[in-house]
């Protein structure tokens, strides 16, 4: 694994400013976890590409995370996010801010 420190913003939406900390240059089999104080994400590599989430029934769900496939209405592009269960009102006014529609809710 190889991390490379960055230190650059930009900004997306209306007027969202996204800081791009690191990159990070797995290897075949290696996986990283993204943690703060409630939960965590794990991202994997593998030969063929990426498990680039946890399993959607079961660690994802065990954690407090909803997962959902999103469409930016103007740009037309397509997002899987993750949301906290316990912050489904805050991800509510960010899709209606950023014209933002949930396609679909991924469940068990």
């Amino acid at each position: 694994m190889k991390i490379k420190k960055r230190k650059r913003k930009f900004k997306v939406g209306s007027n969202i400013t996204i800081k791009h900390v690191a990159n990070i240059e797995l290897n075949t089999n290696e996986l990283i976890t993204l943690k703060n104080k409630s939960s965590e994400y794990d991202i994997t590599k593998k030969s063929w590409g990426y498990y680039a989430t946890p399993s959607i029934n079961m660690r994802l769900r065990n954690n407090g995370f909803l997962t959902a496939i999103i469409k930016n209405k103007s740009t037309k592009n397509k997002f899987i996010v993750l949301v906290d269960k316990k912050k489904k009102i805050l991800f509510k006014n960010y899709i209606n801010k950023e014209n933002i529609k949930v396609i679909k809710w991924l469940k068990n």
